[in-house]
Order: C-alpha cells, then sequence, then structure tokens
C-alpha cells in the first residue's frame, strides 16, 4: 500500500484521472466500499514475491467482481503466485523486474525503491525519453546520498531515541509511512514510530513528541508546501520538542536549524520534484533503520529475533463473501 500512496498523488496529477490507494486488505474486507464505482477502471498490485496470500486473493476477488477491470502487477518474483497465475488472462499484465531487486532480507528495501520507480512510468507514458531521465538522475542522487550521507546516519542511529516521528505531505507522505515501517520492523518493533503530515501533526500526534523523539522532516521543494512545514518546524524549536531532527531536502534554511539537528543537505532534488522523491526519502530511511538495527544488536536481515514475523506473510484464511 505504501508503495501506492507514494505514487498516486503523482499519478492523478500526470493522468488526469483519479487514483486511489487501496490496501489488499481493504478490498478482501469491504471490496464494495474502496472498489471504484465508476467502470472501467484499472488496478495495480504490488509485491514484492507475490507469495503472501492476500496478493492474489485480492486480485482473484477483482477480476470476480468486476470481469471488465483491468490489471497491471508489479512484482519483484518471477516464480512468484502473482507473476505465474495469471500469464494466460489477457486482462492481466504482468511487469516482473529484474531478479536483483528481489532482496533476500526480511525487510523489504530494494524491492519497495525498485518498483516504485518502475510503476511511476504510468505517468510518463507521453514522454519515456523524460522518464529515462528522471530515473537516471535519481539513480545519481541515491549515489550521492550514499556516498555522503551513510555515516551521519550511522552516528545518528547511535543517539538516545526510542520514537520517531516521520513528517512528509503528498506523494512524501506515503515514504514517510513505508519509513516508519522500515524503521518499526528493523528494530523488532523496539523503536516505535508513526507517519503524519505537517499541518496534521498539529491536531494531537504533536503531544506524542517526548524529550526522546527523533522527528525526520522530508522537506518539500514546493514554495508553497515548503511555508507550511518550515512554519512547523519552528513550532517544534519554539517549544522544545524532540530529542532532535533530521531535516532532508535542499536548500534548508541555516536558521531553521536546531541544536542536535542533523542536516540531509540533497542538492539536485529541486530539479527531480516531490513527486519522484520519496524514493530518497525512504533510502534515508532504510539506512537509519539499517544502523539503529546494528546498534541494538539485530541482524539486519532477520531482524525479529523471537520470529514474529517473516518474509512472506504466513498462511492464513481468505474469507470470502456468501
Amino acid at each position: 500500500m505504501y508503495a501506492g500512496a507514494s505514487l498516486g498523488p503523482a499519478l492523478q496529477a500526470a493522468l488526469g484521472v483519479p487514483v486511489h490507494v487501496v490496501a489488499a486488505g481493504d478490498i478482501l474486507t469491504h471490496p464494495q466500499h474502496v472498489l471504484p464505482p465508476t467502470r472501467p477502471w484499472m488496478a495495480v498490485s504490488f509485491a514484492r514475491s507475490g507469495n503472501s496470500p492476500e496478493s492474489t486473493a485480492a486480485v482473484n476477488l477483482m477480476l470476480s467482481r468486476d470481469p471488465e477491470s483491468r490489471h497491471l502487477l508489479v512484482t519483484c518474483c518471477r516464480t512468484g503466485r502473482l507473476a505465474t497465475l495469471y500469464s494466460d488472462d489477457p486482462r492481466v499484465l504482468s511487469v516482473v523486474l529484474n531478479e536483483r531487486t528481489c532482496d533476500r532480507s526480511l525487510v523489504m528495501t530494494s524491492s519497495f525503491t525498485n518498483m516504485v520507480i518502475a510503476a511511476s512510468v504510468l505517468g510518463f507514458l507521453d514522454d519515456t525519453g523524460r522518464y529515462q531521465r528522471q530515473v537516471a538522475a535519481l539513480s545519481r542522487m541515491a549515489d550521492y546520498l550514499l556516498g555522503r550521507q551513510v555515516q551521519p546516519l550511522a552516528d545518528l542511529a547511535c543517539r538516545s531515541f526510542r520514537t520517531v516521528v516521520f513528517l512528509g505531505v503528498g506523494c512524501r507522505y506515503g515514504g514517510a509511512r513505508e519509513a516508519s515501517l522500515k524503521l518499526t520492523e528493523m528494530s523488532d518493533g523496539l523503536v516505535l514510530s508513526f507517519a503524519e503530515t505537517y499541518l496534521g501533526l498539529r491536531h494531537g500526534p504533536m503531544s506524542a513528541i517526548r524529550e526522546d523523539t527523533l522527528v525526520v522532516c522530508f522537506l518539500s521543494s514546493d514554495p508553497t508546501a515548503r511555508a507550511f512545514e518550515v512554519d512547523l518546524v519552528w513550532e517544534l524549536n519554539r517549544k522544545c520538542l524532540g530529542a532532535g531532527k533530521v531535516l532532508l531536502g535542499e536548500a534548508i534554511p541555516a536558521d531553521l536549524v536546531a541544536e542536535g539537528d542533523l542536516i540531509v543537505e540533497c542538492p539536485g532534488m529541486a530539479a527531480l520534484g516531490d513527486d519522484s522523491t520519496p524514493v530518497l526519502d525512504v533510502l534515508a530511511a532504510q539506512l537509519l533503520g539499517f544502523f539503529r538495527c546494528l546498534h541494538l544488536g539485530l541482524r539486519p536481515d532477520s531482524p525479529s529475533a523471537s520470529g514474529v514475523i517473516s518474509r512472506v506473510v504466513e498462511p492464513f484464511t481468505i474469507h470470502r463473501e456468501d
């Protein structure tokens, strides 16, 4: 779902059609509430392995309820059920990414970013050359983050914090939600985190920011959105909330930075545009989660010490409508 949330607003703007982000579980429990009432429509499904129970169950239900619907499946596993089950169905197109994107660890990292980048081509169908240039620019920016920001994020991961709040708007709110999940998984739940929008934080969640809370701010390049975000950061500074902040973006004002803050300056991010940068936000969060995992003495490839969660969700009963 968070892959879709990192893309939905941008695709709606690019395509000029309504785009709704829906969890596969909601399709199984409340299809009448979440599936489009107007036809025709297309569903885009994301899955690393495609072997989790709800991956194919949701597609099966949609094909059954709306036989005229069309489906695009984006997955990283060529042998997974999602990639193989519908090979003879003309209503379904499966896009299987390079096997190197199908990371083997419990926590989904390269799979997430590559699926988001792959599906973003839907917003560039009228200019695939521009899509290729955008992907190349994202790759260069990722190289920059990995080359310049690994050590600062590693040092930050060793600080004394127990909760983390990720802030983002638009597509970057989708990235913030994925970032929160990554940190929770990588820390085996020892670090609690949540995602919120900048304006939404004022409506109650700000009360959860304590002296042991790290606030990660994905700062927009859009001037209007940035103005709202800066106001909120100033409020956090004025109220002396949190154990420190991570400010990630381009051209971050020096007077916005408080003691204990980490600046992740990303030259060129504005040129990419806010709709394209959730994958970079998530990359930074993945690094933070990785080093926090090591700091806690856990194994990054299998951080769930008790085995509560696994790489592929365990089988469960798929209940169907009567």
